[in-house]
């Protein structure tokens, strides 16, 4: 009796200690708030404090960060392979059609400057990408959260993978690309409600105003008085920029939502969100609840912030944003990043699936050279 106890005992610590083994990765490799509380203490107010500095001269940064950390986080994931710069023998995301006119990265490159100063090798540039985004869309006006920290650098950015939903898609073809990376369709019209801040340039959505789906007239969806208003602004020189909230262009609020409902909406995957009947329900909530949009807003970037990271010993903590640590063992066209990845949900993910990693080039799903992010510019 003595014996089997013994052995019971013997077992059942062998179990216990083999869970730990197993879960102990698990558990130490998540994103969590605080995560440099220890290692650099400042680095948050370090990032905070760039962005205000920048934003105090151009409020629009809050439309081109948030337009990055979404072209980031939808390829690869949040893993700042977009701000890999391009070289003649190796091409990165920069050099992808959607990625020429994202703009920002010299706050990035700054605010990883300081940080290198304060503590050398530390603070990831995708944390960077995520933090300055999170602190530009409050000075805008936008609801204050709180991001959990602790993602790594990328050791991949190809520009092939760079396949992201065009501007003139239906509503389910948009889902698409959303659902395939966690995100449900309330969390599309809500990250798509982000475009209450930005412009964007008439070539995204000139075919609206006089040849809509080649009938020769402009898109019967759109205000008349907007479509006056957008062809005289698309009419001055070479592919003029327009807002895309036509009221509350600098102020981030739910306005945008407002403006869908009456017609107003400059993109067409914009408008048809108060159109179709899956997401008209959504669009009225936030239109009337500006509370909720701004809630559901804070919990949806913190979502978004989660896809695919790197975390653990996945990945490296870049020393500066726009090159690999050791460019030369470095495959930019590389299919792996040597490490795994955890998803949305903080569960590690042995392999991605396909439709996971990326979004396959199609007419009906992506339009090369243009994207729907949150502002277009």
């Amino acid at each position: 009796m003595t014996k089997m106890m013994k052995n019971r005992n013997i077992t059942n610590s062998l179990v216990i200690f083999l869970s730990f083994v197993v879960l102990t990765p698990c558990v130490l490799a998540q994103l969590r708030v605080g995560f440099y509380n220890t290692t650099c203490p400042s680095a948050e107010q370090i990032v905070k404090q760039v962005v205000q500095e920048r934003f105090a001269k151009d409020s629009s940064i809050t439309a081109a960060l948030l337009r990055m950390h979404f072209h980031d986080c939808f390829v690869r994931g949040c893993d700042a392979s977009i701000l890999i710069n391009s070289t003649s023998k190796k091409p990165s995301e920069k050099s992808a059609g959607p990625n020429l006119t994202v703009r920002g990265f010299e706050i990035i490159d700054e605010a990883k400057r300081r940080l290198e100063a304060a503590c050398p090798s530390k603070v990831s540039c995708a944390d960077i990408v995520t933090l300055a985004t999170r602190d530009s869309v409050f000075l805008a006006g936008g609801p204050k959260y709180i991001v959990p920290t602790g993602r790594r650098d990328g050791l991949v950015s190809n520009p092939s993978e760079v396949n992201l939903p065009g501007p003139s898609l239906s509503v389910s073809a948009a889902f698409q690309s959303f659902q395939a990376k966690g995100l449900t369709l309330n969390e599309m019209v809500v990250l798509l409600g982000a475009h209450t801040v930005g412009f964007v340039h008439c070539n995204f959505f000139s075919d609206r105003l006089s040849n809509f789906q080649g009938s020769g007239s402009p898109d019967p969806t759109m205000d008349p008085a907007l479509v006056r208003n957008l062809t005289s602004v698309c009419a001055k020189g070479s592919n003029p920029k327009t807002f895309l909230d036509q009221n509350t262009s600098s102020v981030f609020d739910n306005e945008f939502y407002h403006q869908i409902r009456l017609n107003r909406g400059v993109l067409q995957i914009d408008q048809e969100l108060a159109l179709d009947s899956s997401t008209s329900g959504f669009v009225s909530d936030f239109a009337s609840k500006p509370v909720l949009f701004s809630q559901r807003f804070a919990d949806t970037m913190i979502k978004m912030g989660k896809i695919e990271v790197l975390v653990g010993k996945a990945g490296e903590i870049r020393k500066n944003c726009g090159a690999f640590n050791n460019p030369k063992i470095r495959k930019v066209n590389s299919s792996s990043d040597g490490n795994r990845k955890i998803n949305s949900s903080r569960k590690i993910r042995k392999k991605l699936p396909p439709s996971a990693r990326k979004i396959k080039t199609t007419p009906q799903s992506t339009q090369k050279g243009k994207s729907t992010p949150r502002s277009q510019d």
